[in-house]
């Protein structure tokens, strides 16, 4: 695949070279406009039209500058050479800035704001920004069993400018996507040795992973790679050195990051080696090879892996966590983007085209191995429903997306190649016509993120404010209660809190007792017996327990670290209805999964000598004294 496209594959050491210039420069530029946007005081996104407007103008002029760096490519003269280089390479970067930095850069928080699955993001970039130590984001004295390595690099990353975990969210974000989308357009030259068509690859790779999966950074970073991994994985299986060492780099830091794309990009190895070993070479090399891959790649996962996964084989007892008991509407129906009516539905189309009357071409082949396997998941994740659980089939939409675009440019270039002469004239118009067609979908991505970019600015921030101006949501009392805390406990990381206010614990790094719902719990933490074990505190507060030296015999017999403060909705003062505590349950196949359910602690049992109480707000503050 490329060797007719354009003479210009770089050699291996400038491509390596090229990988981290363009890593680094996209990643650098998208920090220096996220610095100069925050100095800004543009309207918010969701109250006016003008970011808008600024973003949309942005868009343009990188869409036009990549077009006319195409053009110059094939017609321009040399001396523009590094500009071009310049201008391809740093494009992608462009478009994280103009199509989400902008429409952003009036909050501080990232898309969907701390609403969902944000709190437990948020919650576990505050752990890692508070420590170097990749440990539960919730539980004390427990490993990670979400990949932390994204997150933790975010901590770094925090360290440096000074900001807290929460803050550092969307910076993060932004240069972290910026900089792994420019990376591909040095990959991908180095793969079918074209700059403009790998230039057009990593845009629209870059437009397809923005819409679909921005809100969750490092999946949309894993889901931008996944389909020059594939070729990277092809090609190692016909015994490709560098391709081999590829493969192992990325799959073993996609387990790092996000194991499910891992899962089903180590599905596609496998049934690919099978085939090669099958059909191709018709020996058993493949297979050897994938074994080798495996292993390398697992080496680098343990590095994140490595001790939950000794936890594990320690017999540590786990119980409780359902992050698979989740089924949305779109994870019941199979996705089908190539009848989408979008530049991107029409280009997947074309892709699948190409990819069937191409299929036996090697790097071709990869990508659609990718595709079946991909859609061989989400029906098998339909099919475990049955058996209580799914295999979150609906997160797949990005990598499927991914792959059929990028077939459907590599069918245009093919198409442009054997049916349009190579004149400055028709080269001058694909240009155009493909730059307007980008233009046209990418000023729709802060559209299509319109609801992310909502929450964003009217949820309340960790400075207790929100984005649009509005009034402030309780949050606005988080600072106060962490004074409170302060006075009486050590240093956050070493005080257990039970509470529901699940936002507070994303915002400080205090560690929670029971974790914000099983679906985010660690198995380790045994989320559904230490339910059992605050319901059973809280109904026999109120009886066998309602002496406080009982009660606090009770809480230091708990299997597990027990709470050294609450934070309960209530009035300090309202001996007779109780303090409230919601407590989380997993109401899977119901959609929604969760149910909350209010339970109530009798206020007399946190008394005087080992309790202080306070209020502040609508909160109850009581911490061990």
């Amino acid at each position: 695949m490329g060797n007719e496209y354009a003479p210009d594959r770089l050699p291996l050491a400038t491509t390596l070279a090229a990988i981290a210039a363009a890593g680094v420069g996209g990643g650098l530029a998208t920090f220096l406009v996220w610095f100069a946007l925050r100095h800004t005081n543009l309207p918010a996104f969701t109250s006016s039209n003008l970011t808008t407007a600024v973003a949309t103008a942005g868009t343009v002029i990188v869409c036009l500058a990549a077009a006319a760096a195409v053009w110059c490519w094939f017609h321009g003269p040399t001396k523009l050479r590094p500009l071009v280089y310049l201008v391809c390479y740093l494009a992608p970067a462009g478009i994280v800035c103009t199509t989400t930095a902008v429409p952003l850069s009036t909050s501080k928080l990232w898309l969907d704001g701390i609403t969902g699955d944000q709190e437990f993001r948020t919650q576990f970039l505050t752990r890692l920004t508070d420590s170097w130590h990749i440990s539960d984001m919730n539980y004390i004295d427990m490993p990670s069993y979400y990949p932390g390595s994204w997150f933790w690099l975010g901590g770094r990353f925090a360290n440096i400018l000074g900001l807290p975990g929460w803050e550092v969210f969307q910076p993060w974000a932004l240069v972290s996507i910026a900089g792994a989308v420019s990376v591909l357009t040095p990959v991908w030259q180095r793969l079918i040795g074209s700059l403009p068509v790998a230039t057009a690859i990593t845009l629209v790779t870059t437009c397809v992973v923005l819409v679909i999966s921005a809100a969750e950074p490092y999946a949309a970073i894993i889901a931008a790679g996944s389909s020059a991994a594939m070729v990277l994985a092809g090609r190692a299986l016909r015994g490709h050195l560098w391709s081999l060492i590829g493969i192992i780099v990325f799959l073993g830091i996609s387990a790092t990051m996000y194991t499910l794309y891992t899962s089903v990009l180590a599905g596609t190895l496998i049934l690919g080696s099978a085939i090669v070993a099958a059909l191709v070479e018709q020996s058993i090399k493949p297979l050897l090879r994938m074994i080798l891959i495996g292993i390398c790649s697992g080496l680098i996962a343990l590095t994140v892996w490595g001790p939950y996964l000794w936890a594990v084989l320690s017999g540590r007892p786990r119980s409780g966590a359902t992050s698979q008991h989740y089924l949305p509407y779109s994870g019941a129906q199979v996705p089908l983007p190539m009848f989408s009516f979008t530049v991107i539905g029409l280009l997947c189309l074309v892709g699948l085209i190409y990819m069937m009357l191409n299929i036996l071409e090697p790097d071709i082949m990869s990508l659609g191995i990718t595709v079946i396997v991909t859609y061989g998941w989400i029906i098998a994740s339909m099919v475990a429903s049955l058996g209580g659980t799914t295999l979150l089939g609906f997160r797949l939409d990005a990598v499927l997306t991914v792959c059929l675009a990028t077939l459907g440019v590599l069918g245009l270039a093919q198409a442009h190649l054997s049916y349009l002469p190579t004149k400055p004239r028709i080269t001058a118009a694909v240009a155009i016509v493909i730059a307007l067609a980008g233009i046209y979908y990418a000023q729709e991505i802060p559209a299509r993120n319109t609801n992310a970019i909502d929450r964003a600015h009217t949820d309340t921030d960790g400075e207790g404010r929100r984005a649009d101006r509005f009034a402030p949501g309780s949050a606005t009392f988080y600072e106060a209660i962490d004074a409170e805390l302060r006075t009486h406990t050590t240093s956050p990381a070493d005080t257990v809190v039970l509470t529901d206010e699940r936002t507070f614990l994303a915002y400080y790094p205090y560690r929670g007792f029971q974790a914000m719902t099983s679906h985010y719990a660690n198995p380790l933490g045994q989320f559904d017996l230490r339910n059992t074990l605050i319901e059973h505190w809280a109904n026999a507060s109120w009886n066998e327990l309602k002496d406080p030296d009982a009660f606090k015999d009770a809480l230091d017999a708990s299997p597990w670290a027990p709470p050294q403060a609450f934070i309960f909705r209530g009035n300090a003062d309202d001996m007779d209805t109780g303090w409230t505590y919601d407590l989380a349950e997993d109401i899977y196949p119901n959609n929604p999964n969760v149910r909350f359910r209010g339970i109530f602690f009798n206020p007399a049992v946190f008394s005087a000598p080992y309790w202080d109480v306070a209020q502040v707000g609508p909160f109850v503050v009581v911490t061990l004294d």
